[in-house]
């Protein structure tokens, strides 16, 4: 009897701490969810609501040229978007240099890093002064590109290639040096991120198999491909997956540079959406272009982590 009677009250007592620390947790959660509403607002009136926005507005005639034949289309402006020859060059151009400025990121920002990490001295000034172009706005960067650098016969790049014996060249005016040279843009300025993330990395790598490699007599060449690039592939692949989507939707160093010119030789699919919108003034099908960039942002990043997860 002693013993059920103390096995009761034991129970009893518990029950009232059980149902403490029920009270306990549902007043943190209440908490945290009071911290996270007022970004979680923010967020939705910055992201959400302007992005639903943009699919509605996408489904009317908005044609502030043309008021008169406003209205509700439904898909109308995807149909005329599909055979609008415009929309599947600036999307041809977009993948072009979508494509190039990652994979030079890639490449340069990994040969950089590799070459960091050799280095002895100055590590620290390196990655300081590496790491500059990332900090300036992409404005000012095509500012300076344009003002600076790619100026005929006055500019830096101009005066190189004269020296070269290449002669003066219209840098901006001749379609595919414009290509190449809002390419070598980007890639300037973004590089630097690669770079740094591959670095840290590179650092964390574990020094013991490479020492165990060496023992084996394997040259510099396969510790790099059988070692580096499988260790540093979940990097690599990030960087690819982060500079892919910025890339995509680019906007402010082409349009300071070359506004998409000569002609559309370096209009994106975002440059054209934005001159359909505030140039042309045809709100409703500039919105549909928008959501295609989306849609083909979300389908490409979705292959892209697809193969990560695959491997």
């Amino acid at each position: 009897m002693t013993t059920t009677a103390v096995t009761s009250d034991e129970m009893a007592s518990e029950a009232p701490r059980s149902d403490f620390g029920r009270v306990l947790a549902q007043r943190e959660r209440r908490f945290a969810a009071a911290l996270l509403a007022p970004a979680f607002l923010a967020l939705l009136a910055t992201t959400t609501f302007p992005l639903l926005f943009l699919v509605y507005t996408s489904a009317f005639r908005m044609d502030l040229a043309m008021p008169f034949t406003n209205g509700f289309v439904g898909f109308e402006n995807y149909q005329v978007l599909l055979s609008d020859e415009r929309f599947w060059t600036s999307l041809l151009v977009s993948l072009v240099y979508t494509g190039s400025t990652v994979a030079l990121q890639v490449v340069i920002g990994l040969a950089l890093a590799l070459l960091v990490m050799d280095m002895k001295r100055g590590q620290g000034w390196f990655r300081v002064i590496a790491i500059l172009p990332v900090v300036l706005s992409p404005a000012v960067v095509g500012m300076i590109w344009r003002t600076f650098m790619l100026a005929p016969e006055f500019g830096i790049v101009d005066f190189l290639a004269i020296n070269a014996g290449l002669g003066s060249k219209n840098w901006l005016g001749d379609p595919t040096l414009a290509m190449v040279s809002v390419i070598a843009i980007h890639t300037w300025q973004w590089t630097p991120f690669a770079f740094m993330v591959l670095l840290a990395s590179l650092a964390s790598l574990p020094e013991d198999i490479y020492e165990a490699a060496r023992l084996d007599r394997a040259s510099a060449w396969q510790r790099f491909r059988r070692i580096t690039l499988p260790l540093l592939r979940p990097a690599i692949v990030m960087v690819i997956i982060m500079r892919t989507m910025v890339a995509l939707t680019a906007f402010a160093a082409i349009f300071t540079v070359t506004a998409g010119g000569p002609g559309t030789a370096t209009e994106i699919l975002n440059l054209y959406a934005y001159r359909k919108s505030f140039t042309e003034l045809s709100i409703g099908y500039g919105s549909a272009l928008a959501v295609a960039l989306l849609i083909v942002t979300i389908i490409i990043s979705g292959i892209l982590f697809a193969m990560r997860r695959a491997k």
